[in-house]
């Protein structure tokens, strides 16, 4: 009796071969939907961003040509929104007020924890994080280019006391976190200034 010839495929590792199992795939059907899919996927990810008004570094176009800024209240505030209006948007931070259009005054940045939660026997449970922010912006005469304003940011966290120091570090990136949304708010408000 004539034994059938077969030519055997590429070997698959057992654990490509379950995971194909399990999706009910063979190893070019996978293949043809990510070829589709993929892009497909980009194109709708394209379309949501664009539909929340997010957008791309160096979109950002204001009415003023030269900028200052004066963060008084928060010089690490003050470097970080200098270098997002450098990277994002059309005006020049300046060094000297005299020499800037507009100037960007942030007197005070105040950062508040409050405790949100306690449990059964009275222990914290969670904590709110808060971040208030004022500014004006205005030109050289005094004249403001936006109304003054307060900007409010919160982040709560829950607390165990077995983790401190987990609860430490969640605490500080939470803070670096409200310091980036300020300075997005803030880029963000500048672009509806206008001349008085």
């Amino acid at each position: 009796m004539a034994s059938e010839s077969t030519t055997p495929g590429p070997r698959l590792h057992r654990d490509d071969r379950c995971a194909l199992r399990s999706r009910g795939l063979r190893g070019d059907d996978s293949w043809a939907a990510s070829r589709f899919a993929r892009p497909f996927a980009v194109i709708v990810a394209l379309a949501l961003l664009a539909s929340c008004g997010f957008h791309l570094r160096g979109a950002a176009t204001y009415t003023f040509d030269t900028i200052f800024v004066n963060a008084s209240g928060s010089p690490v505030l003050g470097v970080l929104l200098s270098r997002a209006l450098t990277d994002t948007g059309s005006a020049k931070v300046v060094a000297d007020p005299k020499a800037a259009q507009v100037i960007i005054d942030v007197p005070t940045v105040v950062d508040d924890k409050q405790v949100l939660s306690l449990s059964q026997s009275g222990a914290v449970r969670e904590y709110e994080l808060v971040k208030r922010v004022t500014f004006r912006l205005h030109d050289a005469d005094g004249n403001d280019w936006l109304p003054p304003g307060e900007l409010t940011v919160r982040r709560t966290y829950t607390f165990n006391e077995t983790e401190v120091l987990a609860r430490d570090a969640q605490e500080q990136r939470l803070l670096r976190e409200m310091q980036q949304d300020v300075v997005q708010q803030l880029v963000r408000r500048f672009e509806a200034a206008r001349k008085p």
